[in-house]
């Protein structure tokens, strides 16, 4: 391949790589619409379990709650009104997939499971908005 060949095919990854990292950001999606930011106290489930209190100002974080921070590159599974799963990878962080359910607009429940810091994790935990964050 001559190297026009090699500048265009260049060109057009470039192209798709760009396009393609667009499309993964993480989106808005429709279930977390009613929602509001604040302060969320996110409960887990079963003996034992924790209760954290996190300030939500993006409501997308509650999608990657054991990877805080940035918001990784994911992949819409399902959205409705009531209900969104994503898969997100975070790099060496790790990665996910956030099953969430709204029941009102101020209680939601959580599942995740995936890798964070070389470590698997699963939880299940019901997340109460509280207020606005202190």
């Amino acid at each position: 391949m001559g190297k026009a060949g090699l500048r265009a095919l260049g060109a057009a990854a470039a192209l798709m790589m760009a396009g393609w990292a667009g499309a993964v950001t993480m989106p808005q999606l429709a279930a977390l619409r009613g929602l509001e930011a604040g302060e969320w106290e996110l409960r887990g489930r079963g003996e034992g379990a924790e209760t954290r209190k996190l300030c939500v100002a993006d409501l997308r974080q509650l999608l990657q709650v054991q990877h805080p921070g940035a918001l990784c590159p994911s992949f819409v599974v399902s959205d409705s009104a009531h209900a969104a799963s994503v898969t997100y990878d975070c790099a060496a962080s790790g990665n996910g997939r956030t099953d969430l359910r709204v029941e009102t607009t101020r209680l939601i429940q959580i599942r995740s499971q995936g890798v964070s810091g070389g470590a698997p994790f699963a939880f299940a935990v019901e997340g109460r908005r509280v207020g606005a964050c202190p």
